[in-house]
Parts: C-alpha cells; sequence; structure tokens
C-alpha cells in the first residue's frame, strides 16, 4: 500500500487549529514509564553515595531521551496508523525490557541495556527516514537524528563490554550525543543541521504530554510512601507522621508544577518566534523536573525506613537534593513560560541549601517535615501570584 492511498489516518498528523490531541496510544506509551522509573528509583536508593547518583543521573537522561524523542515523534506524525502504532509498541517492549535491565545496567545485565535502548532510539528514526516522503521538510532533520542515534549507540554497546567505571565514562559520552546534538541542530557533515524555526509543533499536545508525564513520575511518590507502609511492622506514631508528611510532600510538588498554568506554557510556544526551540527547552527543563521527583521518591523511602534516625552523608543529600532539583526544574520552567524570574521558587531553593547545611544534626521526620513545609509555601505564592 502507497502512502498516499493509506486509509483513514494519514501517517503525517494533522492539526485542528493549531491543536493535537494526545491519543490512547501514548497513553498505553506512557505505562512503560511507571516501571522503569520505579526501577530507576529503587536502583539509587540501594547505591546511594556519588557514583550511585551519577550512575542514576545517566539511566534516568537515557530514560526520558527515549519518550523524548517519541513524543517529538507523536506530535508530527499520528500514533494512529497502523505502522507507527506498531512503532510505539515495539518501543514499549524495549522499554520494559531496559527497565527490567536498569537496575544491573553497570553489572550483569549492561549489554542487555545497552541494545534495547539502542534499538529503540536507532528503530525509531529509521522508521521516520524510511516512511517521509522524499520531499518532506522533515526528512533531512530524521537523517540527521538517525545518524546521531547511531554514534550514541555505538557507545552504549561499547561501553557494555567495560567494566562499571568505564562504562559510566562511555555512557556518559551517549548520553551527551543525544543531548548536545540538538543545540547545534544535529550538525553533521555533508548533511549539514536543522533549524528549530522550522520545527512546527503544537504546544498544547507537548505541554499535555510533559504534564501527563510529571502525573506518572508522582506516582513513583504515591507508591514509594504507599509500600513502606506495607512493610512496615507496626504503624507507629513516627512512620504514621512520616506518611503524612510525605503524601503532603507530594501535593506540594503537584500544587506547585500545576499552578503554572497550563494555557501560559501553551501561549509561550504557540507565540513564540521560535517554537521548535522552546519545545526543545520544555523537554530539557522536565528531565530536571522528573530527576527531583525521581530523588525525593527515595528520600521518601529513607524517611519511612527510620523517621526518627538522624540522616547524614549520601541520605541526607537524597533527601535535600530531590526537592531542591525540583525547584531549579520549576524556577527555569516558570522563567520560560512567564519571563520572569519566580521569587518564590528563588527563594524555596536558598531555603533547601540552608537545610542542606545545618540538617546533619536532624532526623529524617524534622528534615521532611521543614522541606514539605517549604514546599508547600513556595506552591502557595506561586498560585497566589497567578491569581494577581
Amino acid at each position: 500500500m502507497t502512502f498516499q492511498n493509506k486509509p483513514k489516518h494519514s501517517f503525517i498528523r494533522k492539526s485542528e487549529n493549531g491543536h493535537v490531541e494526545v491519543t490512547t496510544e501514548e497513553l498505553f506509551f506512557d505505562l512503560i514509564y511507571v516501571f522503569l522509573v520505579t526501577q530507576i528509583s529503587h536502583g539509587l536508593l540501594h547505591h546511594l553515595g556519588p557514583i550511585g547518583f551519577l550512575q542514576t543521573l545517566v539511566l534516568w537522561f537515557a530514560a526520558w531521551l527515549g519518550w523524548q524523542y517519541t513524543g517529538w515523534v507523536t506530535n508530527w506524525f499520528d500514533p494512529r496508523s497502523a505502522a507507527l502504532r506498531c512503532v510505539l509498541f515495539s518501543s514499549m517492549a524495549l522499554a520494559l525490557l531496559c527497565g527490567a535491565a536498569a537496575p544491573e545496567a553497570f553489572g550483569a545485565r549492561g549489554l542487555s541495556f545497552a541494545i534495547c535502548y539502542t534499538m529503540m532510539q536507532v528503530g525509531r528514526s529509521a522508521f521516520v527516514v524510511a516512511r517521509l516522503p522524499a520531499n518532506h521538510a522533515l526528512l533531512p532533520n530524521y537523517k540527521r537524528i538517525l545518524v546521531w542515534n547511531m554514534i550514541s549507540g555505538a557507545c552504549w554497546i561499547a561501553g557494555a563490554f567495560y567494566p562499571a567505571h568505564e562504562r559510566l565514562a562511555f555512557w556518559s559520552a551517549a548520553v551527551l550525543c543525544e543531548y548536545i546534538s540538538p543545540m547545534f541542530g544535529f550538525w553533521l557533515p555533508f548533511l549539514g543541521r536543522s533549524h528549530t524555526s522550522d520545527w512546527t509543533i503544537s504546544g498544547s499536545h507537548l505541554v499535555e504530554r510533559c504534564q501527563l508525564f510529571v502525573m506518572v513520575a508522582l506516582g513513583e511518590t504515591i507508591m514509594a510512601s504507599g509500600l513502606s507502609m506495607a512493610r512496615a511492622a507496626q504503624w507507629t506514631t513516627p512512620i504514621l507522621s512520616g506518611f503524612f508528611t510525605s503524601f503532603l510532600c507530594t501535593i506540594a510538588m503537584w500544587w506547585l508544577y500545576f499552578g503554572t498554568s497550563t494555557k501560559q506554557a501553551e501561549h509561550a510556544i504557540k507565540h513564540s518566534s521560535d517554537p521548535g526551540r522552546l519545545g526543545a527547552y520544555f523537554h530539557y527543563i522536565h528531565a530536571v523536573l522528573i530527576a527531583g521527583i525521581i530523588v525525593t521518591a527515595v528520600g521518601m523511602d529513607i524517611l519511612l525506613e527510620n523517621p526518627l534516625e538522624i540522616v547524614t552523608g549520601p541520605a541526607l543529600f537524597a533527601m535535600i537534593s530531590g526537592p531542591l532539583l525540583y525547584l531549579v526544574g520549576s524556577l527555569v520552567y516558570q522563567r520560560i513560560v512567564t519571563a520572569q524570574w519566580p521569587m518564590p521558587q528563588m527563594g524555596g531553593i536558598l531555603g533547601f541549601i540552608i537545610l542542606l547545611c545545618l540538617g546533619q544534626t536532624q532526623s529524617a521526620l524534622v528534615l521532611c517535615c521543614m522541606g514539605t513545609l517549604l514546599l508547600l509555601s513556595v506552591a502557595w505564592c506561586v498560585e497566589r501570584n497567578h491569581k494577581a
């Protein structure tokens, strides 16, 4: 069947008044990331320390790249078409295997993780290149993306044959290839470079997809609290206090994120002189925001394991750095959306830095209570400023 004679749904996605709806295929794809985020979070919990943080960061950036590149594909091309639906389902299977391999990605399952991830990234781009008409404006762009995916994939697979420390270097280079190459328009010799001004995107679709992923990530903090309570031998007063504090922390993060108007974010992309570049910024920002949520979930596990224990070292860093990362992402997000530096987030960041410096004599419960009150205060101020 030729491209021109495809029935019902065209491969090229058509928007209505600039709006592209999120399909059930995309929501189905996101289900895999519930598992993947959980695996990455649990991996960090069992490998607290500088190397563990770096390894988790690399794995998270890889996971986000897989989701991000899929998000761009479904913004431009219709996931209801049979061919693209098959690509999405194949990507889901590969992402699921990546999640299964993630806890041992720097150990025995490194090669499995690298192969599955590379197949997902290269396969998706190769499909688009093979499917697009020769005169389509996005074809040169996807040819460049495909080559960069292959360069990155070579680093992933090569790194899998080295011990953990060398593997971390190879895989960091692989992640940088895919994060930095868009900043230079995926420039390559003979193939030239892409221009973000040529990337016509649906702002509403991109914003909604990012919001849905934030919901997926917040589900990890809820699971961390719920599973910790299920494992607890007795629901003592400190355990219950830790549970309600961690639950309020999740509410605070939800409130802070969705306190920034969806309409404002959509308006910023729609009326930008370079919506493609702004869309790329949105994805970079959400990598930081969701990393903050993942680390916060680890902090909740630490809290509910022993609420009255004094936390120091990596455990203290995990409990503070999660909300701190989240506030940094929120700060930049609102800066891009509103073109202003939001004072509540700046004050919250300062507060968490002070808490990190002074928190070495405090119990996990006291730290979490103080951090949660700080997040709730920032969220309240953001909503108040928005209404004003």
